[in-house]
């Protein structure tokens, strides 16, 4: 072959060569290997999540919708106890979002998680009343006065087992007196399947008093309610946390589901609802 045929035979395996190369930058940043793709993520995305969490979840669930075209998700809220039986009853669901990790733990336990749990959120607690005030609800000592009306939830519920926490603190505290927690428990005229049906209670002036949490005083009730707060030393610290349901229908919804929650717009969508972020690590009741 001339030395002019080889320069073209070379030329012509050069341009074959680069018409099969991908170009510069593709996939990854300075023309890199590819970064793995994720799985994609597409239609219903069933999030079981706690009563507690209605309004900031909603927002988030249309944000996380806005960010995933194609993808919809559907929630049942109700009391984190509620939600493991239905469950374990054969409930079909992607995500489990619980305000308590005695109920995840449970969850987990019947072999209805897959993979590890994570805390995504956190909460405090804070006495209620209603805004006419007809018991004269002004400090925690006023929550045994005799023929107050106190509203709580179902033993079970999380936040029925914060509040006698909450109690128990308080009653061995000289001040409060060890009788307190009985006193205030003698109290109850109501237990309710959930948190916001104790806030439903209070606002409408069935109840003289509550224990909910402090995210549960959004702006829809707020000014239909006096709010009393918890000192540290009695309070108590709620952890939330989030898993992945096993043989969920949509795992990689579910997991993009989760990741949003736990990401920058998530934890923000929390904190404007009076939730605690995940990350703040500040010091406080536990």
């Amino acid at each position: 072959m001339t030395r002019h045929g080889l320069v073209s035979a070379a030329l012509v395996l050069l341009a074959a060569a680069l018409a099969c190369s991908p170009p510069m930058g593709a996939g990854s940043p300075r023309g890199g290997p590819a970064a793995p793709s994720a799985a994609p993520v597409s239609g219903e995305v069933i999030v079981f999540a706690a009563a507690s969490l209605t309004d900031a979840f909603k927002e988030i669930g249309a944000a996380f919708e806005a960010a995933y075209p194609g993808v919809r998700v559907t929630f049942n809220f109700g009391a984190s106890s509620q939600l493991r039986t239905q469950l374990e009853q054969g409930a079909q669901a992607d995500v489990f979002a619980s305000a308590d990790q005695i109920q995840m733990d449970r969850a987990k336990d019947a072999g209805l998680i897959a993979g590890p749990d994570r805390v995504f959120v956190r909460n405090r607690l804070v006495v209620i009343a209603p805004r006419s005030n007809p018991a004269g609800v002004y400090e925690l000592k006023d929550l045994a006065k005799p023929g107050l009306r106190f509203v709580t939830a179902a033993p079970e519920v999380p936040i029925g087992v914060y509040t006698q926490s909450m109690l128990e603190r308080l009653a061995q505290d000289p001040a409060y007196g060890p009788d307190f927690k009985e006193q205030v428990n003698a109290n109850i005229v109501s237990r309710e399947p959930n948190v916001r049906q104790v806030v439903a209670k209070v606002s409408l002036g069935e109840a003289d008093a509550a224990v909910v949490y402090h995210s549960d005083v959004t702006p829809d009730v707020a000014d239909k309610l006096v709010r009393i707060e918890i000192p540290d030393p009695f309070n108590m610290l709620a952890t939330y946390p989030v898993a992945v349901v096993r043989n969920a229908p949509n795992p990689a919804g579910a997991e993009a589901f989760i990741a949003y929650v736990l990401g920058p717009q998530g934890q923000a969508t929390l904190e404007r609802w009076g939730f605690i972020a995940a990350g703040d690590l500040a010091e406080g009741p536990r």
